[in-house]
């Protein structure tokens, strides 16, 4: 990696004099233009190209044509009412969209704000983004490495697990190279930037966000169900046009019932009830500690069937922590523990020193002996070491640091190589602790250090299994500790050998992906979404980004880089894992609902066409005019968008969309409704004697009355009693039902019909829909419709 970021600066002129002092700031400009910032390029869309891509997908464009026809026809009011329902839809998506980006814009941190720099010979700080390669750096504890950086002069411990997945920080002296995003957590060294912007590790992570692209299921099961619907009424409106010029009728008539018959097709809510259905999921997270970037992600949580899980950060808490004490004959857990406390530093951020004291905290001993004097931790010895007064007043030396180093200086114990060996073969970081009189001190035991599980980690992945959600882990670690890591939080399964990931590969075959590269993840995703599988994907680190960008539903932890939230669909804004199961519970009710509304669509658009022909069949004359179908259109589809806040319960495995078998079923249903309306309709016209304009009231209120009595039956998979409806659902059913009502009674913008007979009619669809609550559960069962 150090010589191909040398080679992309070979262009560089050398810089002359003594090493490490720095550029001149002329040089340092000339190289900043040449370079260019050391900052990522905004990628996001701009708002007003945002702002139209909600006009440009397949039900916007049927919207938009029936406006032309429309206004094309005079009809403005009708052409009016169809624009606001376009713009309510566009609007909608916008508003939610913007309110997500605009608390994330919140929860984001820089990597780096600014940088100490030796520039003209003077050390300085400036802002980051105007490092360039050549510069020289100082990197400082607590500090962040703005850029890709060459170690020339000191010694430092690095943690780069948000980057590279490696949960143990790294000793680092001159030579080795590090990258944009490590935060240093020990010492203090100086180096020289091989790379910025867009050319260092983290730039080129960001390039594979920028291109990684899977389109939602929830966008292709809308334009399915549009493809379905328009074949299916293509069919019916040419045969509808057939006939009538059969009929001879004129054109001034034939040209509203095309229309009528093509608004009758358009699904006018379905994008708005996709939109709104998921701004409700979303706004139902955010009281459970989630922020969701992109609207479609509930609905995607929903169809989740495999998630990957990045380890460091994720499934543990990105700290080391004691993970065993091995204690030699004649010591205990507590003097080790207590022993190795003094020699580590007090209140530093050295993660290995606090580790041990915070667990020899946990264990108090009356026996300590007293501190006289510190050394810290010297990266060159590999070791730290103490000055103590024991407990019967002898002076003691005591000595912490690698085990190589320290059983070098003490009395060797027979057992203390095996149980290192054995530690170190479980993926422990092992460290010797050494103590006794200066002149000869004997080991005293060993201590194990790894990087622990979160205690929700095992109970999150029993649950999504129980879900049907297969979790596998995806690490940057190496496979023996990343196995440790999987037993302890129930990933039972075979470690993935190293190598490039098999395009082939699928979630059952193994339990665990280690030493994978950020491009390996987001391979590995491609790899599972080949296979048919709906991934989710949950990490912090940039090295987690692209696979987040790519995956169906990306979820990055509260404790993410700005680049993972970026990436992510979602982005949890607690510590935990406990958000996810609520977030695939969640969608799998946004689902159950969202399927509810597009099987009813269906249902009333295949049904609507299809009594059109049965119209002209039995009258001679178009059974509905365009503005009675512009009513049916805002009273009907907008109103059952009532739907979205319906009670349902979440499916116990991931959802599907089988448009397929959705469209068979609307068919059979509709079917149903159609024989139910064309009934009411035989009535009316051969026992009543209804004229035309009568029969098209009669029509109307049939096709209201029908679709409500439908609507219900088909909420629930089961008997529609099994839940009760929403306060909401049933009030836009009770505002549809008196709007038909009143204005079929007064007669606006229709001919009036008796009161009897439109109670009648009332009452006979709430009698087909009991009839149907019954018919539809063994089609359902045959098609899949869970």
């Amino acid at each position: 990696m150090t010589s191909n970021l040398r080679a992309e600066n070979s262009s560089l002129p050398e810089r002359t004099g003594q090493a490490n002092i720095g550029l001149t700031s002329g040089e340092a400009s000339r190289r900043l233009h040449t370079f260019g910032p050391n900052a990522q390029p905004d990628t996001a869309a701009h708002p007003l190209r945002r702002a139209l891509s909600k006009f440009w997908a397949p039900v916007p464009w049927m919207l938009e044509a029936a406006i032309v026809i429309e206004i094309a026809l005079g009809e403005y009011v009708e052409a009016s009412i169809i624009g606001g329902l376009l713009i309510f839809n566009a609007a909608l998506g916008l508003f939610q969209e913007g309110r997500a980006q605009a608390t994330l814009a919140v929860l984001k941190s820089r990597l780096a704000l600014n940088a100490s720099v030796r520039r003209d010979g003077v050390w300085t700080t400036m802002p980051a983004a105007e490092l360039v390669p050549g510069d020289v750096v100082k990197l400082s504890l607590g500090g962040v490495v703005a850029a890709d950086v060459r170690l020339t002069e000191g010694e430092v411990l690095l943690d780069q697990s948000m980057l590279t997945g490696e949960s143990v920080p790294i000793e680092a002296g001159p030579g080795l190279q590090t990258y944009a995003g490590t935060l240093v957590r020990r010492g203090e060294a100086v180096g020289e930037v091989t790379a910025t912007g867009t050319r260092t590790k983290f730039g080129r992570t960001a390039e594979l966000v920028r291109t990684a692209h899977v389109v939602s299921s929830q966008q292709a099961a809308v334009l399915r169900v549009v493809r379905n619907l328009a074949a299916f009424n293509g069919a019916v409106v040419a045969v509808l046009v057939a006939y009538a010029y059969f009929l001879k009728m004129p054109l001034t008539e034939i040209i509203p019932l095309i229309l009528t018959a093509v608004l009758a097709s358009i699904p006018v809510a379905l994008p708005a009830t996709f939109t709104l259905a998921s701004a409700l999921g979303a706004r139902a997270l955010v009281r459970r500690d989630v922020l969701l970037t992109r609207l479609s992600a509930v609905d995607e949580a929903a169809t989740m069937d495999v998630l990957c899980a990045d380890k460091t950060g994720t499934l543990t808490r990105n700290e080391l922590a004691v993970a065993a004490v091995r204690p030699m004959p004649d010591f205990d857990v507590a003097h080790v523990l207590a022993l190795a406390a003094l020699a580590s530093s007090d209140g530093g951020q050295d993660p290995v020193d606090v580790a041990i004291r915070g667990a020899a905290g946990a264990k108090n001993i009356t026996d300590a002996p007293n501190l006289i004097h510190f050394t810290p931790f010297d990266p060159t010895a590999k070791m730290s070491e103490a000055t103590a007064t024991a407990s019967d007043g002898h002076p003691q030396r005591i000595v912490k640091g690698a085990f190589a180093v320290v059983v070098g200086l003490a009395q060797k114990a027979s057992t203390a190589a095996a149980v290192a060996n054995e530690l170190e073969g479980q993926g422990f970081r092992v460290l010797a602790v050494a103590a006794g009189p200066p002149e000869a001190i004997k080991l005293v035991g060993l201590i194990a250090l790894s990087d622990p599980p979160l205690e929700e980690a095992a109970p999150l992945i029993a649950e999504l299994h129980g879900l049907g959600v297969r979790t596998v882990m995806v690490t940057g670690d190496a496979p023996a500790t990343a196995a440790i890591v999987a037993r302890a939080v129930g990933l039972d399964g075979p470690v993935c050998p190293p190598g490039p990931i098999p395009a082939s590969v699928h979630p059952e075959e193994f339990a665990v992906f280690a030493g994978v590269l950020p491009e390996d993840k987001y391979n590995l995703v491609k790899a599972f979404q080949n296979g048919h599988h709906v991934v989710g994907m949950c990490g912090d680190g940039a090295n987690d980004a692209p696979a987040l960008r790519q995956a169906q539903i990306g979820i990055a932890v509260s404790t993410a880089t700005d680049v993972a939230k970026s990436a992510a669909g979602m982005v949890l804004t607690r510590p935990g894992l406990g958000a996810i199961v609520a977030v695939v519970k969640e969608g799998r009710v946004i689902f159950q609902r969202i399927q509810t509304y597009a099987l009813n669509a269906i249902i009333k658009k295949v049904v609507t066409v299809l009594l059109l022909v049965i119209g002209l069949i039995m009258t001679g004359h178009a059974i509905l005019t365009p503005l009675l179908m512009v009513i049916l259109m805002v009273a009907g589809d907008f109103l059952s968008m009532s739907l979205t806040t319906d009670h349902v319960n979440p499916s116990v495995q991931p959802n599907v969309w089988r448009i397929g078998s959705l469209t068979i079923a609307g068919l059979a249903v509709g079917a149903c409704l159609l024989a139910f309306c064309t009934g009411i309709l035989a009535f009316g016209r051969f026992e009543m004697n209804l004229g035309t304009g009568a029969l098209r009231t009669l029509a109307f209120v049939v096709l209201v009355f029908g679709s409500q009595g439908t609507l219900y039956a088909i909420r629930q998979r089961r008997h529609m009693w099994g839940s009760r409806p929403s306060f909401w659902l049933v009030l836009s059913s009770v505002v549809d039902v008196v709007i038909a009502a009143t204005l079929a009674i007064t007669g606006l913008a229709m001919t009036p019909l008796p009161v009897s007979l439109v109670v009648c009619t009332l009452v006979a669809a709430a009698v087909f829909a009991v009839v149907l609550d019954v018919v539809k559960i063994p089609v359902f069962a045959r098609l899949g419709i869970t």
